[in-house]
Order: C-alpha cells, then sequence, then structure tokens
C-alpha cells in the first residue's frame, strides 16, 4: 500500500517508517523538523519505496496532494511534551487541532484511511483504573496549562470520531508511557530518556514530587506492532489503548535505570513546582485496559522493562556526545 507517516523522523514515527517498509509498503514522511531528525531516517533515505517531504501538516496543499496518493495516513505529527503545555499552550492547542483538522479533511475528500494518534493524557485525572476507552476524562480547570495537551488531543479525537460518523475509515490509538531508541532526552522527551541520559552522564537523577507515582511503560518495538494493526479495516471508528498493563513507581524506575546502567549517579527530589513552576498537577497513577486491543486487534506487548530499558540504555551509549 501507499502510506503516509506525518511526524515520521520522529521517535515514534521513525520507527513506523522502518518496519512499514520491511513489510513492502511505499512510504512517504511528511515532517517539518521541528522536532525530528534526520538521521533517524539514516537507514531509509536510500530506500527506492521510501520519500521524505519537509513540510507542515498545517500545509492543506501538500496534505492534500499526498492524501490523493496514499491509501492510509499515520498522522503522528503533534506538539507534544510537559514543558510545552506550560510554557507555551497555544503552541500546542494551534499545532495539534491545526495539523489534525487539515489531515481529517484531505482524507475525507479522498477517503483515505486514518490512524490517528493520541495519548493515555486524555483520561486525565480519571481515578478509576484500569483506563478503558470509553471511560471518563476528568480534567483541571481551563486555566492550568497542563492540561491543555490532553484537551487538544481530546479535540483531535473529537474530529476523528465526527469524521467516522460521515463515513471516514478512521481509528485513534492512545499511546502509554512509550519509550525506546531515539526519544528526545531533552527537558521536552520522556522520563525513561531523561533517566538514561543523568545515568550514563553521572549526573543527578531527578524524579519530580515523591516518586510514588505509578506509570505502565511501553517498548516502542510494541508501540509500533499496535499501531500497524490499527490498518485493519475492523479498528474502523474505534480507539485503543496500545501500552502495558504492568505498573511501576517512578522512584522504582530510577533505580532499575542505574542499576541496569551501573550508574552511581545519585537519586534526588524534585517538586513539580520546582520543575514545571506552580500550579502543576500530577496523577498518581495509570494504566491500561487492554482489553479491546487484544481482542481486536491482537495486540500483545512481549518486550519486558528489563530488555527494553537495556536496549535503550546501550543505543543511548552509542549515539550520545562523548
Amino acid at each position: 500500500m501507499n502510506i503516509l507517516v506525518t511526524g515520521g523522523s520522529g521517535f515514534i514515527g521513525s520507527h513506523l517508517v522502518e518496519r512499514l517498509l520491511s513489510e513492502g509498503h511505499k512510504v512517504v514522511t511528511l515532517d517539518d523538523m521541528s522536532t525530528g531528525r534526520m538521521h533517524y531516517l539514516s537507514q531509509v533515505m536510500r530506500n527506492k519505496n521510501h520519500k521524505f517531504v519537509q513540510d507542515s501538516v498545517t500545509n492543506r496543499k501538500a496534505v492534500d496532494k499526498l492524501a490523493k496518493q496514499c491509501d492510509v495516513i499515520y498522522h503522528l505529527a503533534a506538539v507534544l511534551g510537559v514543558k510545552n503545555t506550560v510554557d507555551n499552550p497555544l503552541k500546542v492547542i494551534e499545532g495539534n487541532i491545526d495539523g489534525t483538522r487539515a489531515i481529517l479533511e484531505a482524507a475525507y475528500k479522498y477517503n483515505t484511511k486514518v490512524v490517528f494518534s493520541s495519548t493515555s493524557e486524555v483520561y486525565g485525572k480519571n481515578p478509576n483504573m484500569p483506563f478503558k476507552e470509553t471511560g471518563d476524562r476528568v480534567l483541571g480547570a481551563p486555566s492550568v496549562h497542563r492540561w491543555c495537551y490532553a484537551t487538544a488531543k481530546a479535540l483531535d479525537e473529537h474530529m476523528c470520531f465526527a469524521y467516522a460518523d460521515k463515513g471516514l475509515p478512521v481509528t485513534v490509538i492512545r499511546f502509554f508511557n512509550t519509550y525506546g531508541p531515539r526519544q528526545n532526552s531533552s527537558q521536552y522527551g520522556g522520563v525513561v530518556s531523561r533517566f538514561i541520559k543523568a545515568a550514563l552522564t553521572g549526573e543527578p537523577i531527578e524524579v519530580y514530587g515523591d516518586g510514588t507515582q505509578t506509570r505502565c511503560f511501553t517498548f516502542v518495538d510494541d508501540c509500533v506492532d499496535g499501531t500497524m494493526k490499527a490498518m485493519d479495516p475492523k479498528a474502523n471508528g474505534l480507539a485503543f489503548n496500545l501500552g502495558t498493563d504492568r505498573p511501576i513507581s517512578v522512584l522504582e524506575l530510577a533505580n532499575k535505570i542505574r542499576e541496569l546502567a551501573g550508574s552511581a549517579s545519585p537519586i534526588v527530589r524534585k517538586s513539580y513546582e520546582e520543575a514545571y513552576g506552580p500550579g502543576y498537577e500530577d496523577m498518581p497513577a495509570r494504566m491500561p485496559d487492554l482489553t479491546r486491543s487484544k481482542e481486536i486487534l491482537g495486540y500483545n506487548p512481549s518486550v519486558s522493562l528489563e530488555e527494553g530499558l537495556m536496549k535503550t540504555i546501550d543505543w543511548f551509549r552509542r549515539n550520545m556526545p562523548n
């Protein structure tokens, strides 16, 4: 098939592009390179079935042209990161909503299947776990910028389901704490990559809050496997959780990474206020219900946390500057 991947030079997107090409698809990567890295695609840039286009998903003319030529669009391009939500909420809101609207409008015009990447953030502070795809959303006040990313992604989902009602084949996937090689270790990146970078450089491993908050971390290969399966027509019109159901506290994660990396880095506590400014809220726990994903998609994450962390640590060792 002919497939368009937006955000294809990013962390998850680049792994998805490689997998699609390995299975014989023709792939176009669309990325504005605001956070993507060209060297993430170094293994596929000379592949005759791959084409790279540097442009924005908000460029309707470019998106329309590409959608016309594709059978499936994987829409992964997004403005994300906790620091972005706190420091630049307008960038988060406009970047996510405008881009998704452009993709859906073009896809509907040509009846092109869309797989939209959403986030576990949409569940907000819902205390009922594990999170089911039909569960309620519980968010803080709109004056608290921390919730703007969850709100923007939820509105994106509303648009997806509205187009599904009009006949567009569209599937929503919600990622739960994906980690692995190529994850950004900057202030906008995930906790795993941030901990690994600190452990390998001997810097303090900073745990925000008291460290008792729990998450279910998903290795990128399992994430991509579920994303690929969402192409199936039987997934149309539905949302799916993609993650693991094996929680670990953030403090335990820090200790595990320090041990696996053979690091002597101290583990230090840092308040949310110090990290993100006043008023930041975090959830004490987050865990997906995988029943729907397993039954309909045949999704079965298989990479253990230890195995995934070692692969990620090895990648950082090979790719970090001295």
